[in-house]
């Protein structure tokens, strides 16, 4: 099983955090990324072939002899990437299409959890804006308007007044604001409580459960600003007691999986849970059918196990046997975005990183690791990284405890050298409350 060649699917922060995990395995001997980015180059051998050409990565894959593939991103997951690569005979790490579709569709996904009593958020699903906007007005404010479909993590919408719903609406339905993936719209209740994010591994039978996390939505401090991919995480999340995991795991994660393997649409790989503990108990807020960006950012390097033999096991159907150990540790990552994010900014700014190894020998507080994951940049002629996206670092570090994780991250940030991005403050501030 040793020597093994494995190619990553997607070019971001969050496949940087996966290629540099399974670079630790004794298993992994040669790693291509498809497209990556001029950060991931340092890491694995990029190929300039998109992330939605189909038939481009299953005719490199065959080429190169690719033991195992690792679908990272949602759009090919949902396009149906994995089923292309499995008729050829090549395995690989996430959920076939009939069952990504559980991020895919949110109206299949809430009525999954209506049909199988999965605790969710009231909704109603609306094909017609005309009877969106009657059903509003029967609604109390706030109210969630999400796009069915895809939409970068930037599809849903929370109103506070009818006004806002009602534009939501339009825009979405006659507007054409996220193309098709907004002519079907859920309409759900607003939930209040602590917001958790729980990736797991699964191989369709078993469910393990990863430690868990805090995104930051909000471009900026305090929660303010407009909603982005995400600012910044923690982990693991202080509002994720062992009750709240236990009733989880008995309400949510097993009863997902479940019904999944009940529709006929097995779901293998990683299943994102997002969770609102409300004062009735923990709901989920969306499915995802893979790793979150930016909160794999934070699991990953929490991870004590080795990430390549779990994903084969989610695969091979072989998780049950398969040792997922994480640290006692926590994690914060902080997320450096280009300037006019998540709206118009600029592109290849010059940017120097520091080395993250000189780092934790100098630092004189208490870092474990320090992991800097490139998720918007390209190589230019002299080797120098120039940004080319909204988000463009990750900067992570673990420790002991949450304050000295963040207090590390941010001493790790202030070396980067990028004159045209800003950072978010306040990552893990919240937390540090709770706890």
């Amino acid at each position: 099983m040793s020597n093994n060649t494995v190619a990553v699917i997607g070019s971001g922060g969050r496949e940087h955090a996966i290629i540099k995990a399974i670079k630790k395995s004794p298993l992994v001997s040669k790693i291509y990324c498809l497209p990556g980015n001029g950060g991931i180059a340092a890491d694995a051998e990029c190929v300039s072939i998109g992330v939605m050409d189909t038939a481009a990565i299953v005719d490199f894959c065959k080429e190169k002899s690719i033991d195992f593939v690792i679908v990272a991103p949602d759009d090919p997951l949902v396009a149906g990437t994995v089923d292309a690569l499995n008729e050829v005979g090549i395995p690989c790490f996430g959920p076939r299409a009939n069952a990504a579709i559980i991020e895919g569709s949110k109206s299949f996904s809430k009525d999954l959890m209506k049909k199988y009593n999965i605790p969710t958020a009231a909704y109603e699903v609306f094909t017609e804006s005309v009877k969106a906007l009657e059903y509003l007005k029967t609604c109390d404010m706030p109210i969630v308007i999400k796009a069915d479909g895809l939409a970068l993590g930037k599809g849903v919408i929370i109103a506070q007044t009818l006004e806002e719903a009602n534009a939501a609406v339009i825009e979405m339905m006659d507007g054409g604001k996220f193309g098709k993936s907004g002519l079907k719209v859920v309409i759900e209740e607003f939930l209040t409580g602590p917001e958790v994010s729980v990736l797991s591994f699964t191989d369709g039978k078993v469910v393990v459960p990863m430690i868990s996390s805090m995104d930051h939505k909000r471009a900026h401090d305090n929660d303010e600003g407009l909603n982005t991919g995400g600012m910044g995480t923690i982990a693991p999340n202080p509002y994720y007691t062992d009750a709240v995991a236990a009733e989880c795991m008995e309400k949510i994660f097993l009863p997902t999986i479940n019904a999944m393997n009940k529709e006929g649409r097995t779901f293998k790989g990683c299943l994102y849970f997002g969770l609102m503990i409300t004062p009735k108990g923990p709901k989920v807020i969306e499915y995802n059918c893979r790793f979150g960006d930016p909160e794999t950012q934070v699991v990953l390097p929490l991870l004590e196990s080795d990430l390549f033999t779990i994903m084969k096991a989610c695969a091979d159907g072989t998780l049950a046997d398969t040792e997922v150990k994480f640290s006692d540790k926590s994690a914060c990552c902080v997320i450096y975005a280009t300037k006019g994010y998540p709206e118009k900014y600029e592109k290849l700014l010059p940017m120097e990183l520091p080395c993250t190894d000189c780092f934790l020998k100098s630092y004189e507080g208490n870092a474990a690791t320090a992991d800097i994951y490139v998720a918007g940049a390209k190589l230019a002629e002299d080797g120098s990284l120039l940004s080319n996206g909204g988000r463009v670092l990750g900067i992570t570090t673990t420790a002991d405890s949450l304050q000295e994780a963040i207090n590390a991250s941010y001493a790790l940030t202030k070396q980067v050298k990028f004159d045209g991005g800003f950072y978010r403050n306040d990552i893990g501030a919240r937390a540090l409350k709770a706890l």
